[in-house]
Order: C-alpha cells, then sequence, then structure tokens
C-alpha cells in the first residue's frame, strides 16, 4: 500500500463558546430503576462554536460519538445553548414517555433559536425590543413537576435589561421585560437559577443581582468592590452557578472564585484560584466539588473543607486546554460522571467527576466526524471543503514514482513533494448556511455540494496544462438542502438525504452538447419500523432515525442507507429487461410486498410508484431481513467488486460485520469471526471510525488517530497480546477487571490513573470473612461505588430490553441460526485450518494522527492520508501567564 501523507488540507479549527447537556443528572429513584429509565434516557451532549456550528454527540457509556452537526453560516456565532427537558410521563400501561428535549440557542444578537435536531436546522426564531444577548436560563422545574408544568426562558442582555421568553405549548416568544438597569452600561453576563422563581445574574458592574422573575424585582445585589491594585475599576462576573443547598458561586475578572450564603445573600468566602480572569464554572449534581475554568488555561477543582461547614478549599488545578477554558457543563448517572469543557483550541475536554483525581482525562477530537475530504480516483483528485469553500486538488504522480525518479537522480527534497499537488479550484458554495457535504465523481467530472437550505452540482473539465473549467449544473430540489449527498460510481444518479431521514435520487443524464441534465428528484420509501409509542412521543422523537450512512454499489444498481438507532434499508434499481438481482438465490418477498410496509404515506413522489417501463428504484426484496444493530452504524460501504454486493458495517462499538446486502444475511466471514476474535488493540481504542478504504479483500479502517487494516479473505484467532499470543479457544476472558481497558470502562473520561499519578487510593479492600486458615478474606470495592458497566447512559432509545450485550437481539438470532450448521461441520472436523501465510491478517497503528480523512488515488494500492496536526491548526493567540517559558 503507497501512503501519501498529506499536511497541506487546510480545516481551520473552530472555538469552543458554549456546552451543553440534556440532563444535569439521571433520576435515581426506585420508579426510575423499575422502569429502567436509566438505560432509555437519550443523555446527549451540545457544543456551539465560534462558526455557528452545533454539534451533537452521544456520551455513549465513554465512547462519545458526534451524531450530527448543524452547519453554522457565514457571521454566525453560538454563543450560549440551553436544554429544556421536560419531567417523564407514565402511561396507562406502566410504560413511561421520557420528558421530551428542546434545544434553544444565542449568537451575541438579540434573538433566541430553538433547534429542530430530526430535521438538523432551525425550528424557530424570537427576539424582542432589546439589546444582544449575553446569557441565557430556563426555569428549574419544581419538585413536584408534570408535564404541564409551565417554564419560561430568562435572558440578559448587553444593555442591561432582564428579558423574559414563553416556551408554553411547543411555541417560542418574546413575553415580556422583567427589569431594566439604571445605566446603559451595565451589562448582564451570566445567569443562574437560585431557586425557580429567583435567578442570579452577574454584571459588568462589580455586582451580582437576585431577581424574582414573577414580578421583575430584585431581592439582593451583592458588591464585589473594587479590583486588585492597577486594575480596571469595575469587575466583570463571568459565570455564575448555584449549589444544591442554595449557595451562590461566581468566577469573575480578577481571577477569584467567590463563594456567597444563599440566605443572607453576603459572601461567605474567596478563592484566588486564577491569574488571570476566571470564565467558565461546573458544580457537582450534590454540591460536593466546584469547578472552575479561566483565561490561564487552568482548570481547578475544589472541596468543601472537612469539619467546616460551607468552607472550600483548592484541591489541585491542570492545563487540559492550550487556550482558554470559555465553556463548562457537567453530567451524572450510573456508570457516568463527567465534565466537560471547551475553549478557543477547539477540542472539546472530557474529566472525570465523580473520580476526578483518580481517572485520566480525555480530549475530543474537533474534526468532525463525517470526513470533510473526498477523491476522485480515476483522475487523482483529491477534494476538501470548510465554511462556504470547496478545493479541488490534484495529485498527478504516484507516491512509489516519486521515490524511485527521488531515487535515480539522487535528489530527493521537500519541494519533489510540494510539485506532486496543484491547487486547481476554489469554489465558493453561495448561501446561508455552510457546506454539510460534498462529494465528487471517480472519474472527476460531477461536483456535489450541498448546504442547509440548497444542492449545487457543477460539472468539471480538465485537461493537463491547462485550468479547470467549471460549469454549474441545475438541480430541481425541494429548498431544504441535505445533510448527506453521493454520486453513483457510474455517475447517472445523484442520491441525497433532506430533512435528515428522506433519501431522495435524482437521474443524470448527458447530452448532445458533452453537458448533463438531471431529472425531478424522486423519494424513496424506507421500511417502517416497530417503535414504541412511548419512545417516539418523548426525548429526541424520532432524531434516532436520522441516516448518516449511504452509499452505492460499485455497480450502482444498490443503494443502502444507516441510521443512529442502526435500521438498514437497501433499494435496487430495476432496469426494464434485466432481471432482477437475487446474487443466485431466491427472494423472501416480491416488490408489492415490500412496497405496502412503507412508514411513508405519501406514495406520489417515490421511486417505486414510477412508470414500470422505465428504470426505477425500489426497496430490495430481502431489506427487511436486515437486523437491527446494536449500536449506531459509523462506516458503511460495498465490497469494490463487480456484482458482489458485500455490505461492510463498522458500529462505534467497534463491530465490525460483512452482511450479504441481497440476501439479507451475514457473510460466512462474519459468522466466523466474531467480536471477541477482532485484534485487542483496535477493540480497546478510543478511537471511533470514520471510514474505510478497500484493498482488494483488505479493508483499512480508520478514525481520527488510528488505522486498522484486516484481510476479509482470512479468518481472525482468538489470542491474548498481552500474554504473548496465548489465550483460550473460546475467546473468554480472565475474571480479573481491566483497568485501563476501552472505552466502557471508568466513569465516561480517561482511563484509571495508576501509581504515583493518582491523587487518591487505586484499591480499597473491605473484611468478607475468614479462610478456612483463620486468616482475614479480603475483598477489592470499586472506588466510585457503581457497577460503570451496568448501564449505558446514553443508549440508544429504541434498544430492546432483550438485546444481547456483544451483538443486539436481532443479530444474534440470525448469527445463531446460521451458525448451527457451520458448528454441525466444525463438531466432524471438517473445517479447514487456516495456514499461516507471510502476509498478516490484521496491522494496527496509532501513527498517523489527527487524521481528517483518508482516500483512495489511482490503482487500488495508493491512498492518501489527510493530516490536521496541532502545529498547521494555527488559531488565536493564548494568555502566558508570569514565569512561563513559552512565548
Amino acid at each position: 500500500m503507497d501512503i501519501h501523507r498529506c499536511r497541506f488540507v487546510q480545516y481551520p479549527p473552530q472555538a469552543i463558546n458554549s456546552v451543553a447537556f440534556t440532563h444535569s443528572s439521571l433520576p435515581s429513584t426506585s420508579a426510575s430503576k423499575k422502569n429502567n429509565t436509566q438505560k432509555h434516557i437519550q443523555v446527549r451532549l451540545a457544543i456551539g462554536r465560534g462558526n455557528g456550528d452545533i454539534e451533537i454527540w452521544n456520551p455513549a457509556n465513554g465512547v462519545w460519538h458526534q451524531e450530527l452537526v448543524i452547519p453554522g453560516g457565514e457571521d454566525r456565532s453560538v454563543d450560549g445553548l440551553v436544554w429544556v427537558t421536560d419531567p417523564d410521563e407514565e402511561m396507562s400501561d406502566g410504560k413511561i414517555i421520557y420528558g421530551k428535549s428542546r434545544l434553544f440557542s444565542i449568537g451575541y444578537s438579540n434573538t433566541i433559536t430553538e433547534w429542530d435536531l430530526e430535521k438538523g436546522r432551525a425550528k424557530k426564531h424570537a427576539s424582542g425590543q432589546h439589546g444582544d444577548i449575553w446569557c441565557l436560563g430556563v426555569q428549574p422545574l419544581p419538585n413536584k413537576a408534570t408535564v404541564n408544568t409551565s417554564r419560561k426562558l430568562v435572558a440578559g442582555t448587553v444593555d442591561g435589561n432582564l428579558v423574559l421568553y414563553s416556551i408554553e405549548d411547543g411555541d417560542l416568544k418574546f413575553e415580556k421585560s422583567l427589569f431594566r438597569a439604571p445605566s446603559n452600561k451595565v451589562k448582564f453576563v451570566s445567569i443562574a437559577f437560585q431557586t425557580r422563581n429567583v435567578v442570579v445574574v452577574g454584571c459588568s458592574n462589580s455586582t451580582i443581582c437576585a431577581y424574582d422573575i414573577r414580578n421583575g424585582t430584585l431581592v439582593r445585589q451583592m458588591s464585589l468592590g473594587a479590583d486588585l491594585s492597577g486594575g480596571p475599576k469595575s469587575i466583570i462576573v463571568w459565570a455564575v452557578k448555584c449549589l444544591p443547598n442554595g449557595d451562590i458561586v461566581s468566577g469573575d475578572s480578577t481571577g477569584q472564585v467567590r463563594i456567597y450564603d444563599g440566605k443572607t445573600y453576603t459572601q461567605a468566602q474567596r478563592i484566588q484560584s486564577h491569574s488571570q480572569d476566571v470564565l467558565s464554572l461546573a458544580v457537582a449534581a450534590d454540591g460536593s466539588k466546584i469547578f472552575s475554568g479561566g483565561m490561564d488555561r487552568k482548570t481547578s477543582v475544589f472541596i468543601p473543607v472537612p469539619g467546616q461547614n460551607r468552607r472550600w478549599s483548592k484541591k489541585y488545578h491542570r492545563r487540559y486546554h492550550s487556550h482558554d477554558v470559555k465553556a463548562m457543563a457537567s453530567f451524572e448517572g450510573k456508570g457516568m460522571s463527567v465534565l466537560v469543557s471547551g475553549g478557543p483550541d477547539g477540542n472539546p475536554v472530557v474529566m472525570p467527576l465523580r473520580m476526578a483525581g483518580n481517572e485520566n482525562h480525555r480530549t475530543l477530537p474537533n474534526l468532525p466526524q463525517a470526513p470533510a475530504v473526498e477523491s476522485a480516483p480515476k483522475a487523482r483528485f483529491m477534494l476538501s471543503w470548510w465554511g462556504n469553500e470547496v478545493r479541488i486538488w490534484h495529485l498527478p504522480s504516484p507516491a512509489q514514482q516519486i521515490l524511485e525518479d527521488a531515487s535515480a537522480t539522487q535528489n530527493f527534497t521537500s519541494q519533489s513533494l510540494r510539485k506532486n499537488r496543484k491547487l486547481l479550484a476554489k469554489i465558493y458554495v453561495k448561501g446561508e448556511s455552510h457546506i454539510s457535504s460534498a462529494t465528487i465523481s471517480e472519474d472527476g467530472t460531477l461536483l456535489v455540494a450541498a448546504t442547509s437550505t440548497d444542492i449545487k452540482v457543477f460539472q468539471l473539465d480538465y485537461a493537463t496544462g491547462q485550468p479547470l473549467q467549471i460549469k454549474k449544473i441545475e438541480l430541481v430540489s425541494s429548498g431544504q438542502g441535505a445533510s448527506k449527498v453521493q454520486i453513483a460510481p457510474n455517475k447517472q444518479w445523484i442520491s441525497w438525504v433532506e430533512d435528515g431521514s428522506k433519501v431522495m435520487i435524482a437521474k443524470v443524464q448527458p447530452t448532445e452538447d458533452g453537458s448533463y441534465t438531471i431529472s425531478s428528484p424522486s423519494k424513496l420509501n424506507r421500511l417502517r419500523r416497530q417503535i414504541s409509542k412511548n419512545l417516539l412521543l418523548g426525548g429526541l422523537g424520532n432524531y434516532n432515525r436520522n441516516i448518516t450512512q449511504l452509499t452505492f454499489s460499485p455497480d450502482s444498481k444498490m443503494l443502502a442507507a444507516a441510521d443512529l438507532a442502526g435500521y438498514m434499508d437497501t433499494w435496487v434499481l430495476r432496469v426494464p429487461g434485466d432481471a432482477p438481482l437475487t446474487n443466485g438465490t431466491t427472494t423472501a418477498t416480491s416488490d408489492d410486498e415490500a412496497s405496502s410496509d412503507d412508514s411513508s404515506s405519501d406514495e406520489s413522489s417515490s421511486s417505486e410508484s414510477a412508470d414500470p417501463s422505465t428504470e426505477r428504484w425500489t426497496r430490495s426484496p430481502n431489506a427487511r431481513l436486515l437486523p437491527k444493530l446494536s449500536s449506531a452504524p459509523v462506516v458503511l460501504s460495498f465490497s469494490p467488486r463487480d456484482d458482489d454486493y458485500s455490505l461492510l458495517v463498522v458500529t462505534i462499538t467497534k463491530q465490525v460485520l460483512v452482511f450479504n446486502a441481497l440476501q439479507g444475511v451475514l457473510s460466512e466471514w462474519s459468522r466466523r469471526n466474531t467480536y471477541p476474535k477482532l485484534p485487542e488493540r483496535f477493540r480497546i481504542t478510543r478511537d471511533v471510525m470514520k471510514g474505510v478504504v478497500w484493498q482488494g479483500e483488505r479493508i483499512w479502517i480508520w478514525g481520527v488517530s488510528s488505522l486498522f487494516m484486516l484481510d476479509l479473505s482470512k479468518d481472525l484467532e482468538f489470542a491474548d497480546e498481552n500474554s504473548g499470543g496465548k489465550g483460550k479457544k473460546d475467546g473468554s476472558k480472565g475474571k480479573k477487571r481491566k483497568r485501563n481497558g476501552g472505552a466502557g470502562d471508568g466513569s465516561g473520561a480517561g482511563g484509571r490513573m495508576e501509581g504515583r499519578e493518582a491523587l487518591g487510593p487505586q484499591v480499597v479492600k473491605k473484611v468478607v470473612g475468614q479462610e478456612e486458615n483463620g486468616e482475614t478474606k479480603w475483598e477489592e470495592m470499586e472506588l466510585d461505588g457503581d457497577d460503570a458497566g451496568s448501564e449505558v447512559a446514553g443508549g440508544s432509545e429504541f434498544e430492546d430490553d432483550e438485546e444481547g450485550l456483544e451483538d443486539g437481539g436481532e443479530l444474534m438470532k440470525l448469527r445463531q441460526g446460521e451458525e448451527q450448521q457451520q458448528l454441525q461441520e466444525e463438531n466432524n472436523g471438517t473445517v479447514a485450518v487456516v495456514e499461516k501465510e507471510k502476509k498478516a491478517r490484521w496491522w494496527f497503528t496509532y501513527q498517523f494522527r489527527p487524521i481528517l480523512g483518508v482516500v483512495g488515488l489511482g490503482e487500488e494500492d495508493e491512498i492518501a492520508v489527510v493530516e490536521r496536526p496541532v502545529e498547521a491548526q494555527g488559531g488565536k493567540e493564548r494568555y502566558f501567564g508570569e514565569g512561563e517559558w513559552e512565548r
């Protein structure tokens, strides 16, 4: 495999301005345990960036999967995020309708925006006669809340105005102004609710004010005094939080964290914790810890002083970020307890909350889950995009040829590599939104770029030595844009995902003058899935049906899609006069039967109801046989061999599955090579896989920092790499628990600290009895008091309770049914033993990082690995404190 290491592709990181969880903590009442609420409540993390992007992350018990990116736009910024989650409701049959979650944002304007996560775009906007909104808070629920309990949004503005917005009955509208500061110079910077009706606001004039939102009266004003000697006269309160006991915590421009008595509103303590401004705060759900982040890049942890009521001390501080720590949010639930922070460096950092000081942190990538690069292998083009700009590169010479030429001339320099790349064109896509997806045909003649409002198609014409000619092609669309676009390998079809879950397809036809025309698009109907009504009515609604993967087969006669819930849909192209695709098998259902199971009532726009004398797309007759995956798929790709409809699927839990897409069954390789047989180095990596490149029977699966090669022509063997390759044949593991295992271990951040790194004990033992010889019998205890692996916080909302731990209920039944004959053959001794060959079965490396994308070039044995190293990312200048040598 020839590899081009490309670091010239630009993808500037965007600052993180806000982070917010759907839930600060999960309920632990007996009712919630009875209904298994811990498993089904969908916990999500929203991240707002400086370019207007909003990212939705699924913690998934420490996997941290970026599920959705809502693209921003020009001159947009997301500077505040708030989730509003309704209380749970019990149905007459005892099932629970989990509280519906709504997401609101602000962006240094006078507008509040609600976002539709199912469709991936803005849902409502509301504004009033006031200045730019700088802070936003949601009214908390009372102790005995019901679904009909009303709640309000309270916003603080740059002109000292405290305003109220109504969100009742799914609406969003300005209601009234609660309070206006006497001077327009006063800015309301931060906000937090002390009780249901009392809101605490941090101001820019050295004060913290408490207001009653029922009548807009000032309850109490707390003064911070003057700044330190030589500083400005006024102190800015950048962050305020309230502890469960009502005490108020503030962080300000002096670098101090202050604690105020919640009853008397008097200052109880102040701690000089930072050398520069404190920009963000977070508190544990039980009030046992306070976290602060500052301009000096420090994240500090505070704990109560034993024996001293309401007195706090600084436990430690760390520098997890390379820039300001601007935003923080915490989440605590059974099996997970984390704090997430972000700032101008663009990397979210996950820190342990309950296990602070005993577990490592984890830095999440700032690169998107969906690759922002693609290639046209036959033309040796490479496509990259960010914002509204698309760039087309040409890499004319193979890597091996460059090395051979350099060896022949004995003159190999970095200039030789630079000559092997040429920027052919920059295309600026006009529109209000940034590019959500782009793709290019294999021969480099068609390019499609989509935003949330439009889809642009371009024809490319390139001759060596001549400028690239670009011509726009009209595409009739509904004006909704697309979140994912794909071009068929034969260039005759363009498919895209509209409104998050609708699959559209259009025919591309050449004209006599060498151009192209595109027909009106048709909708491809998806199979109806049996999803509980209580799940659809609550939580995030139909959000899990968002399609994240879309791919064509090499012969362009099959299209496959997969969504966040783990459901897969396939369609086949019916060509008049051609035999239907059966792959030598008898189909389980007819096309008419497949069409009758559609979830959509709009048949007029479906390709399946088109004229039978023309080409049309219909659902694959065996599509319903494909099982529901136990976790979200992140890679979906057909084998590059013609007339081979092997469909590769990789999930966030590192399951590698190969299906026969026509038959709807697992391949022989997948039946023999189950998850425990995969190499341990691959299984325990914390990388979420992002893409795959095929090399014959070999697949190269890659994540942001890892590259994994797997040969699908060879069977894997059980082996414990830590014991020199000797392991149990049945793949079973020892009883000893691994402290630094995969992503599911720990509390959701990094692995457990070992030795001197830890700030607390690593092993705690308790007496459980006596041995026969009279010696005391000890047993190790878990330090966090929770079984981290017993529940999956943020798990799929459409999971079945009976699903297995390995492959999910449907997949396990499919595998067990197909393995009966295989098991019989093994017992008869007819299964061939895998011979030792020179070629490795698998290969794994962390050599390339961070990876923006891996694409094929030229022949199948050549790829380009696009990296975005830290030194190439740039970014804003950061603060260096006194005594820091790096300047």
